[in-house]
């Protein structure tokens, strides 16, 4: 067995595997071309730097990302590892301090004994074998086009992150702390808006100036995180049955009901800054400052971060990836991450253990494909698309597993099935 392996790319796919790999012996040189080169979207130099929320969702068991985390939790998520050390309250939801979990993640990579940290711009595909492709959706433009020339074209769309804006700076008297239906200790800030409130941040929102592209025809938006922007143009009730929807969030004092709700998350343990939950924005910076500051309580909000939009690159992986993230004709290069087209934090880290795994493990075809990881390799490999040809980013969710072959009503009910039939694989 090859010791040594060449890892390209220190987001949290190319982490992942440095450390599972690392922890099994082998060798690892990772490449990471920051902070030598920058990208539009990261702010430090720090090794699993999180760039657009600072959630990994929900740790529930009957759901898809908390079935995702067990999963992964079982492999020796590094990740998770580091998440738990720097968890701040979010309810139901295992968020982080941003900055300390990029501090955590790099301090561990950078001191494994078994790991050498290069810091370095790639501009081709290393010829060295077993090699891993973690570059993420930043990818430079150099090693896309590497990319790009070893697939025969190359996808792309557009990621947005929302606004965090400073917690002295929110008028308190207009704000509550409260989780939707009591659920989680009151981690959330909450800011209500009435009808006439609403619609006058909606018109304002829909009619803004906003950051216009010059090299796309089309933008092309990943659903999951999409700008506010886009979303609010659907139809004026979208965003109130969608991130704004007033359900479950009586104010605790008054009762008060809401037409709609934005609420706001910690960014860091000391509390001082928050983010604006669902408000990922491609609004000018100007156009940020005014239309938020128009919702109730943000009238003198201090913005610590602008929202902002980038491009996401990712290959068409159906017809060019095993469900084991193996580059067909080309079984010692793997590619890891949202570059393959799985979306999210947990399943970018999802893929770079399973592309690792599946390294230590030549005889390894895929987990099974009721578990979380074994529909999430199947999705990338395009095993279970209707038309292949369609392939866009998805995170796991509860429709990739076969069904249970009986009706179940009770979803709750359905998805712990779901969940309690994925581990017991691992058993």
């Amino acid at each position: 067995m090859d010791k040594i392996v060449n890892i390209v790319g220190g987001g949290l796919a190319g982490c992942e595997a440095a450390y599972f790999l690392a922890e099994k012996g082998f060798s690892v040189k990772l490449y990471e071309m920051r902070p030598q080169v920058q990208t539009p979207a990261h702010e430090t130099e720090f090794l699993g730097e999180l760039v657009c929320s600072n959630s990994l969702k929900s740790t529930l068991p009957d759901t898809s990302s908390g079935l995702l985390k067990a999963e992964i939790e079982i492999l020796g998520s590094v990740v998770l590892k580091v998440a738990e050390q720097c968890k701040v309250p979010a309810g139901n939801a295992l968020a982080v301090d941003r900055t300390d979990f990029a501090k955590g993640m790099d301090d561990i990579i950078r001191n494994h004994p078994n790991i050498e940290v290069i810091g370095e711009e790639l501009t081709d595909i290393p010829a060295d074998r077993p090699c891993i492709i973690a570059t993420g959706p930043l990818t430079s433009d150099k090693m896309a086009e590497s990319i790009k020339r070893r697939f025969g074209g190359g996808l792309y769309f557009f990621d947005a992150i929302a606004p965090v804006i400073s917690f002295d700076s929110v008028d308190m008297e207009k704000a509550f702390f409260k989780s939707r239906w009591e659920k989680g200790d009151d981690d959330y800030l909450n800011l209500g808006m009435n009808k006439e409130e609403y619609e006058l941040f909606y018109n304002e929102l829909i009619g803004s100036d906003q950051v216009e592209f010059k090299d796309f025809e089309k933008l092309n938006v990943y659903e999951g995180c999409m700008p506010i922007e886009v979303m609010a143009k659907r139809g004026p009730q979208t965003l109130t049955f969608g991130p704004f929807r007033p359900v479950g969030l009586r104010h605790p004092v008054t009762e008060q009901k809401y037409y709609a709700v934005i609420q706001l998350r910690k960014e860091n343990k000391e509390g001082t800054a928050y983010n604006l939950v669902g408000c990922q924005t491609k609004m000018k910076i100007g156009e940020q400052q005014r239309v938020f500051r128009l919702v109730p309580g943000l009238e003198n909000a201090e913005f610590l971060r602008y929202g902002s939009i980038h491009r996401n690159t990712y290959i068409h992986s159906p017809g060019n990836l095993k469900r084991t993230f193996q580059v067909i004709g080309d079984e010692k290069l793997y590619f890891a991450g949202q570059i393959t087209g799985v979306e999210g934090y947990l399943e970018s880290a999802a893929s770079g253990l399973l592309a690792a795994y599946s390294l230590v493990n030549p005889e390894f075809d895929g987990f099974h494909e009721e578990t979380a990881l074994g529909a999430l390799a199947r999705h990338v490999s395009g095993e279970v698309a209707e038309n292949k040809k369609e392939f866009v980013p998805s995170n796991f969710h509860f429709g990739m597993v076969p069904g249970h072959g009986k009706k179940i009503r009770d979803k709750k009910l359905k998805k712990r099935m779901y969940a309690e039939r994925a581990l017991s694989h691992y058993k």
